[in-house]
């Protein structure tokens, strides 16, 4: 299940983010409500967790350019304001539910879960991604090369996944590790080229057809 979270809080990512993941859920982050609208607007997710007070665009603005871009993800608000006012304004411009900070991390999860109830079909919203042979399916994350189930730790699967989404393009080191890691990550730390090691065994061992590729400077892509 991906889950798109829309805060600046770098506590608050790390809280939620480290709790998601351990119910299995996969959490991508954007730091500021442009970025939320280029990823909630071309990649589909099945649930938006979004702070009301955002750089660039608040969470209000947000919600309304989704609604207008007929992005009908459910959107569950955060906000450290407990009005009336705001939450009914919130609820007119397309937001699903509200949860005031602070909170508990289970109350989190239970109201991402009564939504997810609620949305029905966007939980069955799956599709594959496919590069040559190598096909991913996001919503029973099994993936196969060829007639060979391929078996991928969580972290495998979202670097293969980020990858897979954009095909014979090169990604840097820092927007892997940005949108694989999330936005708490060692500078320094060489997971990403570990993560990559890691995928070419179990992807590209054994086939003539290397579709994992290092780019000398620049980062790494998936090619057909």
């Amino acid at each position: 299940m991906r889950v798109l979270l829309v805060e600046d809080d770098e506590r608050v990512v790390g809280f939620i983010k480290r709790g998601l993941e351990a119910e299995h859920f996969q959490v991508e982050v954007a730091p500021d409500g442009l970025k939320a609208i280029e990823m909630a607007t071309s990649i589909p997710y099945q649930m938006i967790i979004l702070d009301l007070a955002l750089p660039l665009k608040n969470g209000d603005e947000v919600c309304r350019v989704l609604r207008e871009e007929k992005v009908q993800t459910p959107i569950l608000m955060l906000t450290a304001r407990d009005t009336v006012q705001e939450k009914v304004e919130g609820l007119a411009i397309g937001a699903d539910d509200y949860l005031t900070k602070p909170f508990a991390f289970e109350e989190l999860l239970a109201r991402i879960k009564a939504l997810l109830r609620r949305a029905g079909p966007y939980r069955e919203a799956v599709s594959e991604l496919r590069v040559a042979d190598l096909v991913l399916n996001q919503g029973t994350h099994e993936v196969r090369r060829g007639d060979k189930v391929i078996n991928l730790t969580a972290k495998e699967f979202a670097l293969l996944e980020y990858l897979m989404r954009h095909p014979n393009r090169v990604l840097s080191r820092t927007a892997i590790l940005e949108q694989v890691w999330g936005y708490q990550y060692d500078t320094f730390t060489n997971s990403v080229e570990v993560y990559v090691l890691y995928l070419r065994k179990k992807i590209d061992h054994g086939h003539s057809k290397k579709l994992i590729q290092t780019i000398r400077g620049v980062g790494y892509k998936i090619s057909d």
